[in-house]
């Protein structure tokens, strides 16, 4: 109302926003139903500067996002048209609309450079027939892969699509299975593939490439699933909950590692590629160590029980903040959730790319709920190993932070598998090819902390604990309540100093007698040296040995 009063309507030329933000001096958001000018949409990297709603864009305009300035070497273009059904209506309608969108087809591929760093890219373009994926869209991305392959290049798909295209029939849904081979044989090369959903990736594409990245990212509010939301509704007879298949709720039920505005996107792009392909740059190692002489105390195992789970004692979230640069988290198992007990993801540890996976439970008691204590269900274990195979694959060092007071206890939880996900956590960490270390920050509580700690070292803060059950489980098991946790506390060998002794661990970290976050800048610093340490006398090992020796450490106890 307010613009219509200060300038003419002849004046004004308003259009809805479909597939980008067309020609004219106003543009409608179909988020906030406001016109807005076209100019400042596009300055603003396609967002409403009113509400942030996110207008979709076609492929060329998004290549200008990502990709550095005239960097594009176009790949695979003038493709001849496949028509398997014979349909002459198709033909016509992919004639005129390779006219009027003068594009090649549904994807454009080729090279690019993201500040300074090369890429394969692929990006699907929505003007052309809803960017669905029949045989040119298929054979265009496979070729890509295989050729980012031939190059160890690593690569970007932007999917966006409505998935495969009726007119060529079963052809169309082989393409699915072809960009999946081919991704296959691309992965096990050792190559970065990064798979970015935008709005709308439906259909095939969802089931098949996009949703095979080592690394998945979504634009904000994104619809993204496989069956469309009326097919869903008509089939099951019930109206879908608000905010179903959007890129916020497949990140809150484990499908995608992270949402990324747009004008961060080139950033996080960069900042991926760069791990992955220019590591060790800038390690550099010290060799001191401080904490092979911890003094004991006159505290009682229970006493270290009560401090170990000291709510004002620092998280696993507080040791990646003080020791890793530039951590980027990644979420959920790619199954079914995220699990906010267990945080994960990848950062620099003096230079050198590292994956780091943290029990957290949080300073309040909002913080508690939020991490569910620190007590991870099935999806939390998921999680974790899934980031240690990533981490394994790119040969990264793996860093886990302990602090549980046990695996999550519950009816959903058993039915989701829990034990079967510790065990494949034990199964899977017995054999990774990469160095491995695990610190008990605070409690290691059973299975659920040795799922985090089958590790070349485990080293325990001084005032941790670890053991196979609580002092409060361990009282009503064995002794039917009649003796307190207090008092069989001590039977267990829980306290750091009692497994040092066992060896069950190698190494004891100094700590605060009153440990908090606002004190804990001399551990972090000696644990930064030991870690430093570890990694100097564990990288100079093949896969091979690595394996063997963690074995041997598991079978002399």
């Amino acid at each position: 109302m307010i613009i219509k009063n200060l300038i003419k309507k002849s004046d004004i030329k308003i259009r809805e926003s479909k597939a980008d933000v067309p020609k004219g001096l106003y543009v409608k958001c179909k988020s906030c139903k406001s016109p807005v000018l076209a100019d400042d949409v596009k300055r603003n990297s396609y967002v409403c500067p009113k509400c942030g709603g996110y207008f979709r864009l076609n492929a060329r305009n998004r290549l200008k996002i990502i990709a550095d300035k005239k960097s594009f070497e176009e790949w695979f273009c003038n493709s001849d048209f496949v028509n398997p059904l014979k349909d002459a209506a198709y033909m016509k309608k992919w004639t005129d609309t390779r006219e009027k969108t003068k594009t090649d087809e549904a994807v454009i591929t080729g090279k690019i450079s993201v500040k300074g760093s090369p890429a394969a890219i692929a990006i699907m373009d929505g003007r052309f027939m809803m960017a669905s994926m029949g045989s040119i869209v298929g054979e265009k991305i496979t070729k890509t892969i295989e050729k980012a392959q031939r190059e160890n290049l690593p690569l970007i798909i932007v999917a966006c699509s409505g998935g495969a295209r009726m007119q060529e029939g079963i052809v169309s849904l082989m393409q699915m299975a072809k960009t999946s081979a081919a991704l296959k044989k691309y992965r096990n090369s050792g190559n970065l593939y990064i798979s970015l959903l935008t709005d709308p990736t439906t259909g095939g594409v969802t089931a098949s490439f996009a949703m095979l990245g080592d690394i998945i990212l979504a634009e904000p509010n994104a619809l993204i699933g496989f069956a469309g939301q009326r097919v869903i509704e008509q089939t099951i007879g019930q109206k879908l909950p608000k905010g179903f298949q959007s890129s916020e709720f497949l990140l809150e039920h484990g499908f995608i590692d992270a949402i990324v505005e747009r004008d961060k996107l080139k950033n996080t792009l960069s900042y991926i590629i760069k791990m992955h392909y220019e590591s060790d740059k800038n390690a550099n190692y010290v060799s001191q160590t401080k904490t092979d002489n911890v003094v004991r105390d006159k505290l009682t195992p229970w006493e270290r029980v009560v401090k170990a789970r000291d709510k004002m004692r620092p998280t696993g979230l507080d040791y990646i903040n003080g020791l890793i640069d530039d951590f980027m988290e990644f979420h959920g198992d790619r199954y079914f959730g995220d699990d906010r007990a267990i945080v994960g993801g990848i950062g620099y540890f003096h230079g050198k790319p590292v994956t780091v996976i943290a029990n957290t439970k949080g300073h309040n008691t909002k913080d508690s709920l939020k991490h569910n204590f620190g007590m991870a269900n099935p999806e939390g274990y998921r999680k974790s190993i899934r980031l240690m195979k990533q981490a394994e694959k790119f040969k990264r060092p793996i860093i886990c932070f302990v602090d549980t007071a046990g695996a999550f206890c519950g009816v959903e939880a058993e039915m989701r598998g829990q034990g079967e996900a510790i065990a494949n956590n034990l199964f899977e960490m017995s054999d990774l090819k990469v160095p491995v270390l695990s610190i008990v920050i605070g409690e290691g509580g059973s299975g659920g902390a040795l799922a985090l700690a089958v590790a070349d070292e485990v080293w325990m803060l001084k005032n941790s604990v670890y053991s196979i059950l609580s002092p409060e489980g361990y009282a009503s098991i064995l002794f039917r309540g009649t003796k307190k946790p207090e008092e069989v506390a001590g039977l267990m060998k829980l306290t750091s100093f009692d497994l040092l002794q066992l060896n069950i661990i190698e190494k004891i970290i100094d700590e605060p007698e009153h440990y908090s976050v606002e004190n804990m800048e001399e551990t972090i610093k000696n644990i930064d040296e030991e870690i430093q340490g570890f990694f100097s006398r564990y990288e100079s090992l093949n896969a091979l040995e690595l394996v063997e020796k963690r074995y041997d450490r598991f079978r002399r106890m």
